[in-house]
């Protein structure tokens, strides 16, 4: 059964101050010899949502992943495409997502186009959602794939009019990305500015390389925050917050 109604749980977190955490699977990196060791280490995570997706996914089992996670974990999983290939009727939503940062009018609108007849024919959540990649230290897939340049980490003026034109189209949330194996994080400035400035819920991603650095995106003002290459390489990335929450939870 899909989880209903998952963009008014992340609205009404965001109300309550109530902080998300998801945890982005790339189906082209799943061992799948390892994969329910993937999925315990998952259950055992404070995630709040599993994210499916990456710039450019090959295989071709995409719905068998999902089903497969959903056998053992009721995490909601939401789709995070690149491109129309990767959409599956398996998962419970999708970031229907708008490259704004970028001018290549394929990631503007043209993916979406050949997207939504085969969005029509599902039940998916869709969640429309800006998606704004900013510089950060080297060239990311993202880049390499949109063939679109980042926005300058150092202009914050212009990631947030990019981000509030975002929210004035119709977008239900925004996405400040800095990219996968990104070298550096989203400066919190950055974050914080365009928190305080819009209205919709805000996801922070890219370069987050530990529990600490979590916990700083969500003070700047995150209410979503998604980590990916971190737990890719390395499950035990949440296991020392898990200690520290029994260690709590015995005192």
């Amino acid at each position: 059964m899909k989880n209903k109604d998952i963009y008014c749980q992340i609205l009404r977190a965001k109300l309550d101050g109530q902080k998300l955490l998801a945890i982005l699977l790339d189906p082209d990196k799943i061992v799948w010899g390892n994969l329910d060791n993937l999925i315990s280490k998952i259950n055992q995570s404070p995630g709040t949502h599993i994210f499916i997706g990456g710039s450019l996914v090959t295989t071709t089992i995409l719905d068998e992943l999902i089903l497969k996670i959903k056998q053992n974990c009721l995490l909601p999983i939401v789709l995070f495409p690149g491109n129309p290939s990767q959409i599956s009727d398996k998962a419970d939503a999708i970031l229907f997502l708008s490259l704004i940062s970028g001018r290549n009018p394929d990631y503007l609108i043209e993916h979406q186009v050949k997207a939504a007849p085969i969005l029509r024919q599902t039940s998916l959540e869709i969640i429309p959602t800006g998606y704004v990649l900013i510089e950060s230290g080297g060239e990311t897939a993202v880049e390499r794939i949109s063939k679109t340049k980042p926005l300058d980490r150092n202009n914050s003026d212009l990631v947030l009019a990019t981000a509030q034109a975002g929210e004035m189209l119709g977008n239900k949330l925004i996405y400040l990305e800095a990219g996968s194996g990104a070298q550096q994080a989203i400066p919190l400035e950055m974050v914080g500015l365009v928190s305080k400035n819009i209205g919709i819920p805000l996801i922070v991603g890219g370069g987050i390389v530990n529990l600490r650095e979590i916990q700083n995106a969500y003070e700047a003002g995150a209410d979503l925050v998604v980590i990916g290459t971190a737990f890719e390489n390395d499950m035990n990335f949440f296991d020392f917050r898990i200690a520290e929450q029994s260690k709590s939870s015995i005192r």
